[in-house]
């Protein structure tokens, strides 16, 4: 099979728009098709909702799609199984993993979680002591996870569990996938300063896992979990957004439509936080053009890091160019929100949910450390646990 070209892409697409309709289709059963004909992910291979197409042409079916007003998966709803557990899946998962997963998280037919961080395993995540044990073809999990986005309304789990307590703690780890409905897993809100409760923390009671859910071999979970921790980061700070798309936008508007709030201090502030918004933007593109090629890197982490400042510098700007309306804040009704909304609602709620952003998807500090380690080449910080079993280590 050649690779198709962009022209061989757009006759696919209108081909699959003849034969759907947008206007006369139901939404679940379009994606189903668009998914089968390998226009989900053109990089996928080829039966996986792709056809083995360069990255790069995934915007050419887009474009096509986005024109006959086709509808989309909903992204924003199913964005951790799209942009960590499906190219975990892909990189990790077998033939069958691969078959019975990818397209119900694709379609949006099945949203996932991601049962990593716990209470004592944050910033340290390989510290983390959730347990499983073999018991014949299945392993017994007991543990608790916490800041769980979107467990309330996941079937399935991306997880990492402690498989042996004698080796050091980044080589006693495996990777499974926890079916949410399971017996043993109850789910509990967390709510945050916004109000909401888009986390949850989850407790895990003797849970059993299928040795056929267990994503690479026994023992190397460590290895999986960074394809999903660097896939998170660039899906979290490199998400691609249009000009003045993102917090930039809201307090430009603002300032455009107030000008009785303007005054030369916030100008200056403004446009300096603009042009750096406009320079993440570009930079997040050149990140996705790269990945086109292999891999993501540490790279990532370094735009997951100017997300985190940039959001809440210009929050706290906006909130202080309102003067006291940001004070004000609409509702603090206890929701348990569909998706992950970073720039929603009023000022006051972008300025309290972008506090979330130095901490979700790896620390600040923590990906400062990688940015120093694995991108500017300075020394490692010294360990003390490296070669010490898990269960040796204070805790």
């Amino acid at each position: 099979m050649t690779t198709p070209d962009a022209a061989e892409l757009r006759r696919r697409t209108q081909a699959l728009l003849a034969a759907h309709p947008p206007a006369t289709t139901d939404r679940t059963d379009f994606l189903k098709a668009r998914f089968d004909a390998g226009l989900a992910w053109v990089h996928y291979p080829a039966g996986l909702g792709g056809l083995d197409a360069p990255r790069s042409l995934q915007s050419v079916v887009d474009a096509e799609l986005a024109a006959a007003g086709a509808p989309d998966n909903d992204p924003r709803r199913i964005g951790i199984g799209l942009g960590m557990a499906a190219p975990t899946i892909l990189g990790y998962g077998t033939d069958d993993q691969k078959r019975r997963f990818l397209r119900p998280l694709w379609v949006g037919e099945e949203v996932w979680c991601q049962l990593f961080s716990e209470p004592g395993a944050g910033s340290d995540l390989a510290a983390l002591g959730t347990r499983a044990v073999r018991d014949g073809e299945d392993w017994v999990v007991d543990g608790q996870k916490v800041w769980t986005s979107s467990a309330h309304l996941a079937r399935w789990a991306i997880l990492i569990a402690r498989t042996d307590p004698d080796q050091p703690k980044h080589r006693g780890i495996s990777y499974f996938i926890c079916d949410m409905t399971d017996p043993g897993v109850e789910v509990r809100p967390l709510r945050q300063i916004t109000g909401e409760a888009e986390f949850n923390e989850v407790f895990l009671t003797a849970v059993r896992i299928p040795d056929s859910r267990r994503l690479g071999p026994v023992g190397e979970g460590w290895k999986v979990a960074r394809t999903t921790l660097m896939n998170e980061r660039v899906s979290i700070g490199g998400a691609p957004v249009t000009r003045e798309g993102g917090m930039i936008g809201p307090a430009a508007r603002t300032w455009r439509e107030r000008p009785e709030l303007r005054t030369h201090d916030l100008h200056q502030r403004l446009l300096t936080l603009w042009v750096e918004a406009e320079v993440a933007r570009l930079a997040g593109t050149r990140l996705r053009q790269q990945l086109v090629a292999g891999q993501p890197g540490p790279e990532g982490s370094g735009m997951k890091l100017a997300f985190a400042r940039l959001n809440q510098e210009i929050s706290g700007l906006e909130v202080e160019l309102l003067g006291q309306e940001g004070l004000l804040y609409s509702d603090w009704t206890m929701r348990r929100p569909e998706l992950v909304d970073f720039t929603g609602r009023d000022a006051g709620y972008r300025y309290l949910r972008s506090k979330g952003n130095s901490i979700e998807g790896g620390t600040s500090e923590v990906l400062l450390n990688i940015v120093a380690e694995r991108v500017l080449g300075l020394p490692v910080e010294p360990r003390n646990d490296k070669d010490v079993a898990w269960k040796d280590l204070a805790r």
